[in-house]
């Protein structure tokens, strides 16, 4: 018998021992997808390890991105910040950094996660107001001046234009040279 087999039986006898005295209800994610009660590698069918799972610190990174995760690295520390204009936000970072922040999480104005260029004069009240504006790519670029992206953690609050100010984030860091 194999050890799936035998994994399916022991299953059955766990359900039959714990489960039939306290029946669980079926569960449904939020998606509408079956949860089960209990998962054993029995479930994962033509499962590659290496491909699927793999180690921590490499692809696909499943368990994580670094290879000891926190046992070898600090977490990030970071302080939500952005502010007026790039240049001033930049001022900021550099601080932060100065005083041992190890990532920055980016505060964006709501023009900008709305998608609105801040000439426009229906959000001119809110222009740099609670984050930094970021109209344009020379923007991007000057926010992370003079700051090594392959040496920070950077994270983003940003919802509509994620895909937008993802695209400047890695023309600057490929601008820097970095991967």
């Amino acid at each position: 018998m194999s050890s799936v087999d035998e994994l399916k039986k022991e299953r059955e006898r766990w359900e039959k021992a714990n489960l039939t005295k306290s029946p669980v209800a079926p569960a449904k994610t939020t998606s509408g997808l079956d949860v089960d009660v209990v998962y054993t590698p029995a479930d994962l069918g033509d499962f590659d390890y290496q491909k699927d799972l793999g180690f921590p610190g490499e692809f696909p990174y499943t368990r994580g991105v670094y290879p000891s995760m926190f046992r070898g690295n600090l977490w990030s520390m970071r302080q939500y910040a952005g502010f007026a204009d790039a240049e001033e936000s930049n001022k900021r970072f550099k601080y932060l950094l100065e005083q041992g922040q190890s990532g920055l999480s980016v505060a964006f104005d709501l023009p900008t996660q709305m998608g609105f260029d801040s000439d426009n004069p229906m959000v001119k009240a809110e222009v740099g107001r609670v984050g930094v504006a970021v109209d344009t790519l020379r923007d991007m670029e000057i926010l992370f001046e003079g700051i090594p992206l392959d040496k920070i953690t950077t994270s983003f609050t940003i919802n509509a234009t994620a895909a937008i100010i993802l695209a400047m984030y890695l023309a600057v860091a490929e601008k820097q040279g970095v991967r």
